[in-house]
Formats: C-alpha cells, structure tokens, sequence
C-alpha cells in the first residue's frame, strides 16, 4: 500500500500533515492518491469529515491542517483569516541574497500580461502584501549561486512569496511559473517538460517549504514543524543533481 503521508499531530479534532511536494490538495481526475484531501479521507475513514484549513501549492511541500469537524474547521479557518496564525517557510532562490535581512511590501494583483490566467504579479493597485525575509546560508555549486531563506509572510495573497522573491531579483530554484519562463509551466501542465527544460529548472519541484504554523486556540499554544524533503536539503547540502534526481527523489 503506497504511504498516505507524514503525521505531525493527530487528537480527536486535529490532523496535522507534512505534506509532500507535487501533490495537490484538492481532488482531481486521477485515482484516490491523487490528492491530499482523498489521502485524508482513507486515512481517517467514511465515519470522519475532514476539512483543509490552509493549503499550500502543488509543488510547495510543508504544514497542512486537517480539522474533523465543521465546528474545529471554522474556529481555526477564523484565526488564518484575523492572520493570527504565524507562518514560516524555507525557500532556496537563485543568487546571493544581498541583506542578511529584508521586507518587500509590494502590492499584488493578476497578471494581465501572462498567458497564464493564474498568474499574478506585482502592481500598484493591487493588494497590500507584506513577507520578511531572512538569510539562513549563502551557498555555491556548481549550477550556480544560491540562497536558502527563512520567509515570513504577513499576509496570505496568492503565490505572494514566490512574486516577491522574483521581484526582489531571487526566484525561487524550480519555480516553474515565476522563475522567468512560463513557457516551463506549459510544458510542465502539458507533461512535456523536455530533458534540456528540466535540466533548466534543476530541481524537480519549487524550493519552497511551510516549516512552521503557530497560533492560540482552546486556550493553548500550539506549534507544528517540519522538516523539508530529502532532494530540498541535499541540494542545499551539495549533493549533485543527476539525471534520475525526480525519480530519485520523488
């Protein structure tokens, strides 16, 4: 049987899950491994509900909720909403991060230059977004310069830290709609992604990781970690990428 998923935490009314890149959350065409939520439902059962409380992109790997009840589910979507729930991630972006650290306050909004219709970017009308930024380790290898970044965003817009590291000049390593090509993401959606474009994109998925969730609920404090995956660190550890490094990986 294939392993539904890493469990962090798991009471009565709360399912904490790492979970792993290239998944999405919500269900599609595919079998009932497809998505995080259908993973859920096998691994709890048809007596239990389940609802996702935050969700993260399909490449992005990190801390997902699950909440058992309808009751759980808005009491803790209430607190993400009210941003009283704090978030930390790590990301591996092109080059040298100049400042040890740094906040981009750039307004965010659709892209209406992009192919692509989910694209948003930076503009001046757009939604007021916030994200700190802090150097963990500068690194060199043969690809290349690269940073790995503790990111906090203080607001929940839509691929927010991924647009503000593009326009900060750090796009994040296998970022394929912001890393400067969306011709990447086409073929990626397309499943036509060629050897010399994954060779491009280095990594099999986009370096981004929800590390941390904190917040109060029931009069406590909770806080759930995680650890990013094995191709996420040994990348940043200096082991060399190879043509198998997806099937090795993921």
């Amino acid at each position: 049987m294939e392993k539904l998923f890493d469990i962090l935490y798991e009471d009565a009314d709360l399912l904490a899950i790492n979970k792993p890149a290239g998944l999405v959350c919500h269900p599609t065409k595919g079998d009932v491994y497809s998505s995080l939520i259908s993973r859920v439902r096998l691994h709890l059962g048809d007596t239990v509900s389940a609802h996702l409380v935050n969700r993260l992109d399909r490449e992005t790997s990190g801390v997902v909720l699950v909440a058992k009840s309808p009751e759980a589910d808005a009491a803790l979507k209430k607190l993400f909403s009210l941003r009283k729930v704090g978030k930390e991630y790590l990301a591996i972006t092109h080059g040298h991060f100049g400042p040890d650290t740094a906040v981009c306050e750039a307004s965010l909004g659709k892209d209406e230059q992009a192919v692509i219709a989910i694209k948003d970017c930076v503009r001046a009308d757009g939604a007021v977004s916030r994200t700190e930024f802090a150097v963990e380790q500068r690194f060199t290898r043969p690809e290349g310069d690269f940073t790995l970044l503790r990111v906090r965003p203080h607001s929940g817009r839509k691929h927010q830290i991924r647009i503000h590291l593009q326009h900060l000049g750090h796009p994040i390593v296998g970022d394929k709609l912001y890393g400067g090509d969306e011709g990447l993401y086409l073929a990626f959606v397309l499943r036509q992604l060629s050897a010399a474009q994954r060779v491009r994109l280095i990594l099999p998925c986009q370096a981004l990781h929800a590390a941390v969730l904190r917040f109060n609920w029931r009069g406590r404090d909770w806080e759930f970690r995680s650890e990013p995956e094995p191709w996420f660190t040994d990348f940043v550890a200096g082991a060399p990428c190879t043509p198998d490094w997806a099937e090795k990986y993921l």
